[in-house]
């Protein structure tokens, strides 16, 4: 079987989203539908809202996020995300290891 763009790009997803979430709150706490808008705007890294809001949960449970309810003049109270030091240093190793990833990878295709 010939995997689609789609299988692939699920399989690329799942290992890096969380990081890009961190890297969105890397300047300041931003709520959910805030990060969905900001990640979706490359359809290739969120292809939904509701697929975030579990890695949030995760990336609280990892201690890598902290949350915070914050009234809202439009509603209810949002809950505002906000990286935590683990987090900084999670993204940090992601980052660099990353890099030479993506090189390593680019090397190989284009040999």
């Amino acid at each position: 079987m010939i995997p689609t763009s789609d299988m692939v790009l699920t399989q690329f997803r799942k290992g890096v989203v969380e990081y890009c979430v961190l890297a969105c709150l890397r300047s300041a706490p931003a709520y959910g539908l805030e990060l969905a808008e900001r990640l979706g705007t490359n359809s290739s890294l969120l292809t939904s809202e509701g697929t975030l809001y579990p890695l949030l949960s995760r990336l609280r449970q990892q201690s890598w996020v902290t949350t915070t309810q914050v009234p809202s003049a439009v509603g209810p109270p949002r809950r505002y995300y906000a990286i935590t030091d683990e987090g900084r240093a999670a993204l940090e190793t992601f980052t660099a290891t990353w890099s030479r990833f993506t090189t390593d990878v680019r090397t190989t295709l284009e040999s």
